[in-house]
């Protein structure tokens, strides 16, 4: 009992400073630019989820056309519709999570 408290106090979480997918079927180069995207509006917005969100939806509206929809927070579960090829799940800064896809 004692050696299983003494291992788990020495486990180390780790966070990832780099933007993490869990999932997507964009194409390379619609991708990268939600990735980019999403990454500087939530270091821009870092205490204000709501903003970011809406700064990522805006931008992707005006790039990808309307019918986007983004989700940024910590511990949430979703199920979505979406359009193929219209979707990214990613983690950034640890348990920040980021999701975008795009529904008609």
């Amino acid at each position: 009992m004692a050696d299983e408290e003494a291992g788990k106090e020495g486990e180390k979480k780790i966070v990832h400073v780099y933007p993490l997918v869990k999932h997507s079927d964009m194409n390379e180069e619609m991708r990268i630019e939600a990735i980019e995207l999403s990454i500087t509006a939530c270091e821009k917005y870092s205490s204000n989820y709501e903003h970011a969100a809406k700064i990522i939806k805006e931008n992707m509206d005006k790039k990808f056309g309307i019918y986007w929809h983004v989700v940024v927070g910590e511990g949430f579960g979703f199920e979505v519709s979406y359009e193929t090829e219209n979707i990214l799940y990613l983690f950034f800064a640890g348990n920040l999570a980021i999701v975008l896809w795009k529904c008609s």
